[in-house]
C-alpha cells in the first residue's frame, strides 16, 4: 500500500465531502440512527475549512485516491464543519490549552489498515512541533476504540444537538504527552 500524507487544500473539498459522507454513513451506522446520521452530516459533520486554511488538515492517499482524512486546530473549536452553531474560532495557547484533534473520516473500504493511526500521529507531530503536548477531541461512538488504543481517555459523554432535534452522543477524551519530541 503506497500511503501518502498531505495537507488539504481547497480544491479538495467535493472529494472530502463525498469522503465525510461515506464515511459516516458506513462506520457509524452502528452506533447512530439514520435519523442522527443524516442530520449529523447536515449540522454538524462536514468540512471545516479553516483547517484547511490554517494547514492543520491532512489528506491520506493510496495511489491518488482518497481514502481518509483528520487534522488538528489551535483554535478552540471542538468539533463541526462550516455550518455547525457554536463554533469558536480565537487561538489557544499551546503552555496552557489543548490542541483539538478534529474531523477524522476514513472511507469505510479502507478501515482496519493502519490509516487512521497514521493520520493521528502526523496531527500529533504537528501539533507537538508548534508547542502542544496535550490534546483533546469530540470522539462519535465509532472512532473511541481507536482513540484509547492511542493513548486517549474518556472525560465526559456530550450530547450534540442536531438540526431535527436529536442528539449525537460524542465523548470528550483528552491525551498528555512528555516534553519528548518523536
Amino acid at each position: 500500500m503506497n500511503l501518502t500524507l498531505r495537507p488539504a487544500v481547497p480544491a479538495d473539498i467535493p472529494a472530502l465531502t463525498t469522503l465525510i459522507a461515506a464515511s459516516v454513513r458506513g462506520l457509524q451506522a452502528g452506533d447512530y440512527t439514520a435519523s442522527q446520521l443524516e442530520s449529523a452530516l447536515e449540522s454538524v459533520y462536514g468540512v471545516d475549512t479553516q483547517l484547511i486554511a490554517d494547514g492543520t488538515y491532512f489528506v491520506a492517499e493510496v495511489d491518488g485516491t482518497m481514502v481518509a482524512c483528520g487534522g488538528w486546530s489551535k483554535r478552540k473549536t471542538l468539533y463541526g464543519a462550516d455550518h455547525c452553531a457554536g463554533r469558536e474560532d480565537s487561538l489557544l495557547d499551546p503552555r496552557r490549552d489543548a490542541a483539538k484533534i478534529r474531523a477524522f473520516f476514513v472511507h469505510p473500504e479502507w478501515v482496519r489498515r493502519g490509516i487512521g493511526t497514521r493520520v493521528l500521529e502526523a496531527c500529533e507531530s504537528a501539533a507537538m512541533a508548534e508547542g502542544f503536548r496535550r490534546f483533546e477531541m469530540g470522539a462519535t461512538l465509532t472512532g473511541v476504540a481507536l482513540y484509547r488504543a492511542r493513548g486517549y481517555t474518556e472525560v465526559e459523554k456530550i450530547g450534540v444537538p442536531l438540526g431535527n432535534g436529536e442528539l449525537l452522543a460524542i465523548v470528550r477524551m483528552e491525551k498528555c504527552i512528555s516534553n519528548e519530541i518523536h
